[in-house]
C-alpha cells in the first residue's frame, strides 16, 4: 500500500517510518490492505483540525483521537484485483492533542498510541469495524492486538493474548 503522509503540527518524530510500519502490520493481519494498488492519505494535525473534520463529515462536535474515511467497500476492497491503476483506500487524521492526552493517560508512548490509531484507522478502512455488537468489536481488537505485537507494542487493551 502506498501511504500519502501530511504531518502537521506534530512535535518531531519519525512519523512517516511509524505510518509505514503501522500500515505493514495491518497488512500482515488484513491480507486485502496488501494489494500493491491501494493507497491511502493519512494526516497527522491538531485536535481544532479533527474537530472541524469530525463535525463536517460525522456530525460529532468533538475532536477525537482518529478518523477514517473508506473509500471502498469492503466487498471492493477484497474483489480488487491486483492489477490495475491505483486505488484509493481512504484517509485517515490523528489529532495530536487528543493523541498525546490518551498515551499519558494510558502510560504509553505517543509513537506507540499513534501507531495502534493507525492500525485502528486502516482496518476501519478495510471495513472492520466496532460499534455494532460486542463481537464484531472483539474481533476488531484482536486484529489490532495481532498487528501491533508483530511489530512489538504491547496489547493496548489490557492483558489478553494475540
Amino acid at each position: 500500500m502506498e501511504l500519502e503522509i501530511d504531518i502537521e503540527d506534530w512535535p518531531d518524530g519519525a512519523w512517516v517510518q511509524l505510518a509505514e510500519q503501522a500500515a505493514a502490520a495491518a497488512a500482515y493481519v488484513e491480507p486485502a490492505l496488501a494489494n500493491p494498488r491501494l493507497s491511502a492519505s493519512v494526516l497527522f494535525t491538531t485536535d481544532a483540525e479533527v474537530h472541524v473534520l469530525n463535525r463536517e463529515w460525522r456530525q460529532r462536535d468533538r475532536p477525537t483521537n482518529v478518523l477514517s474515511f473508506p473509500m471502498l467497500e469492503r466487498k471492493d476492497l477484497l474483489a480488487l484485483a491486483p492489477d490495475g491503476p491505483p486505488e484509493l483506500l481512504g484517509d485517515i487524521a490523528l489529532a495530536h492533542e487528543t493523541c498525546a492526552r490518551e498515551a499519558a493517560e494510558k502510560g504509553v508512548s505517543l509513537a506507540d498510541h499513534a501507531t495502534h490509531l493507525l492500525v485502528h484507522g486502516l482496518l476501519h478502512l478495510a471495513g472492520h469495524d466496532h460499534v455494532d455488537s460486542d463481537e464484531q468489536a472483539a474481533a476488531m481488537e484482536a486484529l489490532e492486538i495481532k498487528a501491533l505485537a508483530k511489530i512489538g507494542i504491547a496489547d493496548p487493551y489490557g492483558d489478553r493474548e494475540p
